[in-house]
């Protein structure tokens, strides 16, 4: 285990918690948002960008570098923080999510899972102690174990057996892991409360640094995703970062807040961007709607990011009908400067001891 990383709460607010994860690669105040460079990348934007527009840690996939250009390859150049040049925290995924998404490409067994590349179909095993070495040689500051997420609809058979392969792996990727981080266990059950409280006990008896609430962004209404954010998080360690993985829309990040969550990532602000669907403290717009045509409106008037400082949504309209690459990036840059943003807010209101009532305004315009 690292001896740089710690974990304090500095304040609570009935169960929403203001925090600071200390990493080697500097502090994360939580709440925070994660974005996403699945590649080592986040699309479209450069460090130096996503460090103006707020953001304090990111994370990578390891199934993702691990084909692409190759762990070794990486750790040869010095680790991923130099590789991208990003010098905050860095949390990886355990590239479990990514490989039992291939539907009809994968065998899971009690080793591991064996799975064929999406690049070229050739044939790779990620066991809980392959996906630690993989990680050490990317030199993330946090590692995440291996964990079978079952995809729904899923029999609570199936879930149950999830859940009990899900703590053996752990167990093994805990004691497999020697990097330069810290490894993070991942709570599974999908909305079976009674397996999310089996999960959660195993998982804390392994003594892990963090936390993760996993397998409640496969498709899940949003309401249940709530529910089962409620219910697991205050049943994980207080003195604990946790951390709800792959969600989501801004309320959900509220939500979740409330129930006492402290890290989150999301493909949503940047996937949204390249599809011309922006957030902003008035609701989404669809940039590429006819009515913006001639609009010479700032595209959030509340918003003091580069996107809304230097184009018109009439701009931004023409950017994007014309497949512009310059529309990808100024969306971007505006949807991760409101997500980081709202997770500012939010620090600032539990700090204050007004997160309800900033929760509840905030509702109130969805």
């Amino acid at each position: 285990m690292s001896g740089t990383f710690g974990f304090a709460l500095t304040r609570t607010d009935g169960a929403a918690r203001l925090g600071r994860m200390q990493t080697a690669h500097g502090a994360t105040e939580t709440p925070a948002f994660m974005p996403v460079g699945t590649q080592g990348a986040v699309k479209g934007v450069t460090p130096a960008e996503l460090l103006a527009c707020g953001a304090q840690i990111v994370l990578s996939n390891t199934y993702h570098l691990a084909l692409r250009p190759g762990h070794e390859l990486i750790r040869d150049l010095g680790g991923l923080h130099r590789f991208m040049g990003w010098d905050g925290p860095i949390l990886t995924d355990s590239g479990g999510f990514q490989v039992f998404s291939l539907e009809g490409l994968r065998r899971i067994d009690e080793d591991g899972v064996t799975f064929r590349s999406h690049l070229d179909g050739s044939t790779h095993t990620l066991t809980p102690e392959s996906s630690m070495a993989i990680q050490t040689a990317l030199g993330s500051d946090v590692a995440m174990v291996l964990d079978e997420c079952p995809p729904l609809p899923a029999a609570r058979e199936t879930v149950e057996a999830a859940v009990a392969r899900t703590t053996r792996w752990a167990r093994r990727s805990r004691d497999a892991y020697d990097g330069p981080g810290v490894p993070f266990g991942i709570v599974q059950g999908g909305t079976y409360a009674d397996l999310r409280d089996a999960s959660v006990r195993d998982l804390v008896a392994l003594d892990f640094p963090g936390y993760a609430i996993g397998g409640v962004s496969v498709g899940e209404p949003p309401e249940a995703i709530a529910r089962m954010a409620r219910h697991t998080a205050p049943q994980l360690p207080e003195d604990r970062p946790r951390y709800l993985m792959g969600v989501g829309r801004p309320e959900d990040l509220v939500e979740a807040v409330a129930a006492g969550v402290d890290l989150f990532d999301c493909v949503m602000p940047t996937r949204n961007a390249r599809n011309g669907t922006l957030f902003t403290s008035e609701g989404r717009i669809n940039i590429k709607r006819e009515e913006f045509r001639r609009d010479p409106r700032p595209l959030d008037p509340a918003c003091a990011c580069e996107t809304c400082r230097t184009a018109s949504r009439a701009y931004l309209r023409h950017l994007y009908v014309s497949n512009e690459i310059l529309a990808s990036r100024y969306n971007t840059i505006h949807n991760l400067a409101y997500y980081l943003g709202l997770m500012a807010k939010m620090r600032d209101a539990i700090a204050a001891g007004a997160f309800a009532s900033f929760r509840e305004a905030f509702l109130a315009t969805r």
